[in-house]
């Protein structure tokens, strides 16, 4: 599994500081090295609504969806079925957003996951998690495939401190 490295820290300390790079984006790894896109999407909610005209699927209440390592958790989920009827477009998550993937943790208000791009966007007070360290911006890109992530929009870090060493 990548890890966020002391060199990359030592970067972000200076992108706080920074408004310039600030503007740019951070870049760091999120999760598993690789997550297989093709695998089956298992998805469990207390409430589903489908669309029939456009095969649209409403998910509300503890909406649950699983990809091989990845886990994404929102209040609602709107389902949104490729043009040719046949899987999943694209998974529309709103409300207490939480994706995992291996160790690593993300929270944000929103997150739209594009299935075969293996792109994750989420949106709105995102929070990073990894090994005790955090991460805020206000949009985080995942990229499920590779594990590559970039934050943008006002970056912060919270370093811990030597711990008398």
């Amino acid at each position: 599994m990548r890890r966020l490295t002391f060199v990359i820290l030592f970067g972000l300390t200076a992108l706080v500081h920074t408004r310039a790079l600030m503007a740019q984006g951070t870049g760091v790894s999120f999760g598993v090295l690789q997550t297989d896109t093709s695998q089956p999407v298992d998805i469990t909610s207390d409430n589903m609504s489908v669309n029939q005209e456009d095969g649209s699927a409403l998910l509300t209440g503890s909406v649950l969806i699983i990809q091989g390592e990845m886990r994404l958790s929102a209040d609602n989920v709107l389902v949104v079925r490729r043009a040719e009827g046949n899987g999943i477009e694209r998974l529309e998550a709103r409300g207490n957003v939480l994706l995992v993937s291996g160790e690593d943790a993300a929270e944000a208000r929103e997150a739209d996951y594009t299935i075969e791009s293996g792109t994750v966007v989420m949106r709105g007070n995102v929070l990073l998690t990894q090994q005790g360290n955090t991460l805020g911006a206000e949009q985080m890109t995942v990229n499920i495939t590779t594990g590559n992530a970039t934050l943008s929009g006002r970056v912060r870090t919270t370093l811990p401190g030597s711990g008398g060493n």
